[in-house]
């Protein structure tokens, strides 16, 4: 009977011992060390030229080649190896690269790559390597063409390289004034300074003069004594640049300014070249933002032709595209527009006229991936089917049908060849790590990779999305990650990341539902952790996104209030445990839900915070608050430095000292006015890091944020 009495304790220990116990993240692995828990991907996936097979670069067991594959068979093969390319740099007394280039494909036996400052050319064909164009070492912005020209900046200043003859474009000495660089910071969708024309034989480029805008001053301690680096940045209501645009001509050297008109301080969006290279099509925004007219410019005489629309809207108009030319129908493009409240495309004449609207409904286009072989179709991804998801379509310019190509929900990635009828889908989604899946129309092919799930060994808690609804009837979207081993009748912190301006969506049909590995350590660690996100956030169309118009903070509050409070609704929550966590956007929410909602969360840790809108850049700023001199009520509503005295539970605030985006003095206004009123709040700097914490200090930064939580939750 005594043995008998010991079979149950056996058995358990048998069983126990049968199954390999889970792992545990550590902040180390989820920060610097992440590498490791991201689904497989296959890197530089493309179509081989005009081929039917694609390209992708695999490493095996730390072994680089670039491998084809039919996509009709499906026989692979290996075009060249990292130690095979290495060899051949080492035979020209040229120094080994460490990782496989970034290659493209110029027809089927040849690819061409940058390596620092040479641009070249591998022959499959005859297995040789050859120069193609040079810069200068220190160049920047480089921008280059299909016939290998190469357009770069050094320091203000505009240079081209052709067949390795560099030659300078502009001779500005006053490094106020700026060339060939991205202006208005980023903002309307601008991410050059260049702009080639369609045969190359002419390059436009941005004209910025900040000369009168105001120096802001960082410091950079790395120097002894510390340095002064002085940046421009124009703050909300206050001088902004001026930009222009220049046409170089190759064939003459000479360069034309395009007659944008005044106020100086508009906005030039959209630069795009007319196939026929006669002219520009310029998108001019006034300061106000709230006015666009899309003009057409003879680059022969640098004067408008034609204004061929306006678009007007009584809160802000967005444009994040110019004109995008129809293949094969050079006197017709797509305008890219939110006018009906929601992100579409439209077919104009080059004329101005509208021919159609191409889509129309409840959802938004998110990109515009191209055309078929006879621009007979374009190609789109959009939140067609939710607003979680990304699937990819392509309509039919002439009839206007839709057709859905991708099948399984999640969020798509889709590159097409250059005959549009074969697909690489690549996709993820909450319960698929990475597929990439060959599809030939709407069929599904074959399965080019299926990755397996990186986390399977490891204590991952489990996420789900539902909605809440807000005060005027929108379903907010809303994320909740349980930890693992979740027991519904005990009690857990809770920790709400945050970010909710516009831009951005956090939540979405993806791997881990959008949430960073970070947040999953956070519910291993005994965390409820949850996010939602508020109106004012991105791809819900322009009524969801225009309701913070204004008056930034205050309804984003009222929707993250609403989602704190159903969080402590729940059982297994313990409402007097809950925290908050957000940076940029989200470090202003933090601080806003601290402060303008005292005692809502015991703890809190707000980075790269925005305190006061009236010390943020001009272009977003203004956007969605106008200027202090338009909108005083509005800033004084939203500034923090007006709610300081209500702060209440453990607040820590994290800056860069570099950060050149939310400049360092908002968090220095913050923490001084709690000095002066007495007000107890925690503050770690991180000298040279700027808006985002990067390098080592990753490991630093969430280990630090973690402690935080643990220490006061």
């Amino acid at each position: 009977m005594k043995f008998l009495k010991y079979i149950p304790l056996f058995l358990l220990l048998f069983v126990v011992s049968s199954f390999p116990q889970k792992k545990d993240l550590t902040v180390e692995l989820v920060t610097t060390k992440s590498y490791s828990l991201y689904p497989k991907r296959l890197a530089q996936l493309q179509w081989r030229a005009n081929e039917n097979f694609f390209t992708y670069v695999d490493n095996t067991k730390g072994k680089e080649k670039l491998i084809s594959e039919d996509a009709k068979s499906g026989k692979q093969e290996t075009l060249l190896t990292l130690e095979d390319l290495n060899n051949k740099f080492e035979k020209i007394n040229r120094q080994s690269v460490r990782r496989f280039p970034n290659i493209e494909w110029t027809d089927k036996n040849n690819f061409r790559f940058w390596d620092n400052d040479s641009l070249w050319n591998f022959d499959l064909s005859t297995n040789s390597l050859k120069l193609l164009n040079s810069t200068s070492d220190n160049a920047e912005n480089l921008d280059y063409t299909n016939k290998n020209y190469a357009a770069y900046t050094i320091k203000n200043n505009l240079f081209i390289s052709i067949d390795n003859k560099q030659t300078q474009i502009t001779n500005d000495s006053n490094e106020g004034i700026v060339n060939g660089q991205i202006v208005a910071r980023n903002e309307f969708g601008i991410d050059k300074g260049t702009f080639w024309s369609p045969n190359n034989n002419y390059l436009a480029f941005y004209r910025k003069d900040q000369s009168m805008v105001t120096d802001y001053p960082l410091v950079d301690i790395s120097f002894h004594p510390a340095k002064l680096v002085n940046i421009k940045y124009p703050m909300a209501g206050m001088t902004s640049e001026e930009v222009t645009l220049g046409i170089y001509d190759l064939k003459t050297g000479k360069t034309i300014f395009l007659k944008t008109g005044e106020p100086k301080d508009h906005y030039l969006t959209g630069v795009s070249w007319d196939p026929n290279e006669k002219y520009v099509y310029i998108g001019i925004l006034n300061r106000d933002q709230n006015d666009l007219h899309e003009i057409k410019y003879d680059i022969s005489t640098g004067n408008p032709v034609d204004t061929l629309f306006e678009e007007t809207n009584a809160k802000y108009v967005q444009p994040l595209h110019g004109a995008i030319f129809l293949k094969n129908h050079p006197d017709e493009f797509i305008w890219i527009s939110r006018r009906d409240g929601w992100n579409h495309l439209y077919l104009y004449k080059t004329n101005g006229k509208l021919i159609k609207q191409l889509t129309k409904g409840d959802w938004e286009v998110t990109d515009l991936n191209g055309f078929d072989e006879k621009g007979e179709n374009v190609f789109f991804t959009a939140t067609k089917e939710s607003p979680l998801d990304r699937d990819f379509y392509e309509v039919n310019v002439e009839s206007g049908k839709i057709n859905r190509i991708t099948k399984e929900p999640g969020v798509h990635h889709v590159i097409q060849n250059e005959g549009g009828n074969l697909f690489l889908d690549t996709f993820n989604s909450l319960v698929v790590p990475n597929e990439t899946l060959l599809l030939n129309n709407d069929k599904n092919i074959r399965t080019v990779l299926k990755a397996e799930n990186p986390l399977e060994d490891y204590n991952i808690g489990k996420t789900k999305f539902f909605t809440l609804k807000s005060k005027d009837g929108f379903d907010l979207y809303c994320r909740m990650i349980t930890p693992p081993n979740f027991d519904s009748t005990k009690k857990y912190r809770a920790l709400v990341y945050v970010y909710g301006g516009p831009g951005i969506q956090l939540i979405t049909n993806s791997w881990l539902g959008g949430a960073g590995l970070w947040l999953n350590y956070m519910a291993e660690q005994g965390y409820v952790v949850f996010t939602l996100d508020n109106r004012g956030s991105a791809n819900r169309g322009l009524a969801f996104e225009q309701t913070t118009f204004r008056h930034l903070g205050t309804e984003e509050i009222e929707d993250q209030t609403l989602g704190a409070e159903y969080l402590k609704s729940l059982p297994f929550v313990d409402s007097t445990r809950v925290g908050v966590f957000g940076w940029s956007f989200g470090g202003f929410m933090t601080t806003s839900l601290m402060t303008r909602r005292p005692g809502l969360f015991k703890a809190a840790v707000a980075g790269g915070s925005v305190i006061d809108w009236s010390y943020y850049e001009v272009m977003y700023t203004e956007r969605y608050m106008d200027t202090p001199q338009q909108n005083p009520e509005g800033y004084k509503e939203s500034s923090l430095l007006n709610y300081v005295q209500n702060l209440k539970g453990k607040l820590l605030m994290i800056h860069g000292t570099m950060d050149a985006t939310v400049v360092w003095q908002h968090d220095l206004m913050f923490i001084k006015k709690c000095a002066d009123l007495g007000i107890p709040v925690d503050y770690f700097v991180y000298p040279g890091q700027e808006h985002g914490v990067r390098g080592v200090d990753t490991f630093h930064l969430y280990d630090k944020i973690t402690n935080y939580f643990n220490d006061n939750l």
